[in-house]
């Protein structure tokens, strides 16, 4: 993996543009079903953001491609899984992926509506979970009621690691640093913080399971 990334850094270091396209698309693909299960998105968005601290990229622009990518992943995902319902889990590739796609059920059984929003913090079943969702009868406005939450969650859970880890060796290091990273940071911890907290607390008060309609059987 190391042999991967380390030249795709240093190429898109270089080119700012490559290396937003390379995070909404490593955060679109990763919520491909079957094939989000085997690119490394997350650490790809990991690696990437640790170039912020440096200003090579700008932390805004890095949540929001991030996040545009995960967005368009997931509802398109979604919809297919609208249009085709149940059918859609018993056709290929789906059904080479027994496993994953019982334990996407199985999660639904579980969390009902929220599993949307749980599911996308849960590799490898992040990547069938709005298929699932749609498959399932989840209606859209529902789905994306969820589904938005939980990316504004997930995509600075994902990135700030990284610019933090980096952004305190810069520091230790006396190596450049972008002077506004800590005052962004400081501020979208205090948001995703808030956005957890709220969505936890709401979660607590609603009954699990009340918000997916029945499976269909299959055709």
């Amino acid at each position: 993996m190391t042999s991967f990334l380390d030249p795709l850094i240093s190429f898109v270091s270089a080119h700012a543009w490559l290396a937003y396209l390379t995070l909404f698309l490593a955060a679109l693909l990763e919520a491909v079903p079957v094939l989000g299960s085997v690119v490394p998105g997350s650490t790809i968005i990991l690696a990437l953001s640790a170039l912020v601290p440096g200003g090579e990229l700008k932390l805004p622009f890095v949540l929001l491609a991030a996040a545009l990518g995960a967005v368009l992943g997931d509802g398109s995902a979604f919809w297919i899984g609208h249009r085709r319902q149940r059918e859609i889990l018993n056709s290929w590739p789906l059904i080479n992926y027994p496993r994953l796609v019982a334990e996407s059920e199985n999660f639904f059984r579980r969390f009902g509506t929220w599993a949307v929003f749980f599911g996308r913090f849960v590799p490898p079943i992040r990547a069938f979970v709005p298929v699932t969702a749609g498959a399932l009868g989840m209606p859209p406005a529902r789905f994306y009621a969820v589904n938005i939450p939980a990316i504004l969650a997930w995509a600075p859970a994902h990135v700030l690691p990284g610019v933090l880890a980096v952004s305190a060796l810069h520091k230790y290091a006396g190596l450049p640093h972008h002077e506004h990273v800590g005052k962004h940071i400081w501020i979208l911890s205090v948001v995703g913080v808030a956005i957890v907290l709220g969505l936890t607390f709401w979660t607590i008060r609603r009954r699990y399971g009340s918000g997916i309609a029945p499976a269909r059987p299959p055709a």
